[in-house]
């Protein structure tokens, strides 16, 4: 491949603490996988035989001690740990392995859960030069109550406002509303070129980007840009319209001379690959336009370039929420072709699992025992007379006799006790229910596992 794939699994899942706290993000089992999987089958499916892995210590050392956290890829996995205590973002992350990246690279989030032809948005690159191409897909409103939460007021979550030219594949515009205190203002020299202009809300940013080598250059020359999300790319997507500013001379105040350095700095994305000036020979000779309505040459002149592919259909997730890592779980196991039964599971004829199910390598399911819509994870037992419904269970969970569990997530290695009944609940990782408790909307974790605010 002419792309280098970088994976990033360093994040600590702050949307999502009662899950996370003693699981890191990259571990979650979504569809009794490591989310962390997802991605990597991903690239390995597009052709990627190596990847870099950007993640913590912690994430290392399991998935190579844990037996049952084998990641089953072929790829090389170049894993790269930041410095602990390191409160590093997404762009901080490229920069501490720029040594590593040689070509353009494809930037991809760990938490990302999706069906896409990757080839989408690596053709947009390659077919435009493009100094950066992404993904994005529209919102999903999840359907599924969330363990812990109903009746709490939904924190409703500011919109990305997106402009993209008639063909929706380059990007205009973005911005998001927290930034709009002045109302949604687009710029003369945009409108100048591209009078006809979609503005798209309701689409999510997938984390997924195939930038520049350069631009991995320029984060080493500007250390203040921390996240390639809120920052980088509407940095990027701005300066496709900017007028260079490297003809000012006059160096007598401080902010010209500050233009002129942030000047330089974009001159740095533009920087030529080995086949620019044949590209550009092709640009003049041929009668291809990438627009209409003027006579402008192609892309109106302009060497910094951003796409975007926009899914219509298909599966596209960012687990970093508990309603998406909810959803994820019943969505997931459709995406790769394996029996719901692992073969070391012990499973009673006298037990009723539904095929919608999936049930965990070494798991012991007992008699009488109804699962409906649920995941039941690794070296779990469930006992006598249990009914499991739109559940999610994680790996060595202890479920005693004449339990009844609907829509809940229990954390690793809990226990819960015999007769209990549990609606909509997340019981945190090591935490034991008492026998015949009855339990509804509840977020049942340790005291050391309460966030301090």
């Amino acid at each position: 491949m002419e792309l280098q794939a970088v994976l990033m699994a360093a994040g600590g899942g702050s949307r999502m603490m009662d899950l996370t706290y003693n699981t890191p993000k990259p571990l979650l089992p979504v569809g009794n996988k490591p989310l962390i999987w997802y991605p990597l089958n991903l690239l390995e499916r597009a052709g990627f035989e190596e990847v870099v892995v950007i993640t913590t210590k912690e994430v290392q050392k399991a998935l190579s001690t844990e037996q049952r956290l084998k990641l089953d890829v072929k790829m090389k996995l170049d894993v790269v740990c930041i410095p602990e205590e390191a409160d590093m973002g997404t762009a901080d992350a490229l920069r501490h392995i720029q040594q590593k990246i040689k070509t353009d690279i494809l930037v991809v989030s760990c938490d990302l859960i999706t069906d896409v032809a990757l080839h989408e948005v690596v053709d947009l690159f390659r077919a435009h030069n493009a100094t950066l191409s992404m993904l994005m897909s529209k919102v999903h409103e999840f359907t599924e109550t969330v363990p812990g939460q109903k009746g709490k007021k939904k924190t409703g979550e500011q919109r990305d406002f997106v402009g993209v030219d008639s063909t929706g594949k380059r990007l205009l515009f973005m911005a998001n509303e927290a930034d709009l205190e002045d109302g949604l203002v687009i710029r003369k020299s945009i409108m100048r070129k591209h009078p006809k202009m979609h503005i798209k809300t309701g689409l999510l940013d997938a984390h997924l980007y195939c930038l520049k080598r350069s631009v991995v250059d320029f984060l080493v020359d500007n250390k203040s840009i921390s996240s390639l999300r809120g920052e980088l790319v509407p940095y990027l997507v701005r300066k496709q319209f900017t007028k260079a500013l490297s003809s000012q001379r006059d160096d007598e105040h401080t902010d010209q001379n500050l233009k002129r350095k942030d000047a330089n700095a974009s001159l740095e994305i533009l920087s030529s690959s080995k086949d620019e000036a044949l590209l550009q020979l092709a640009c003049e000779r041929s009668c291809w336009n990438d627009h209409r309505g003027d006579m402008s040459e192609a892309y109106h002149g302009g060497q910094l370039r951003c796409y975007a592919h926009i899914m219509e259909d298909g599966t596209c997730y960012r687990v970093n929420t508990l309603a998406a890592y909810v959803e994820a779980n019943r969505v997931a196991p459709k995406l790769f072709e394996e029996p719901p039964v692992h073969p070391s599971a012990v499973i009673s004829e006298r037990s009723l699992v539904g095929g919608d199910s999936i049930i965990g390598a070494f798991c012991q399911i007992a008699d009488k025992t109804s699962i409906k819509r649920s995941t039941i994870g690794a070296s779990t037992t469930v006992k006598e007379k249990v009914k499991v419904t739109n559940s999610i269970i994680m790996n060595g969970v202890t479920i005693e006799e004449g339990c009844n569990i609907q829509g809940s997530v229990i954390c690793n290695n809990a226990v819960i006790g015999r007769g209990a009944d549990l609606k909509y609940c997340l019981v945190g990782s090591g935490q034991r229910i008492e026998a015949e408790a009855e339990r509804t909307n509840e977020v049942i974790v340790g005291s050391d596992q309460l966030m301090e605010i």
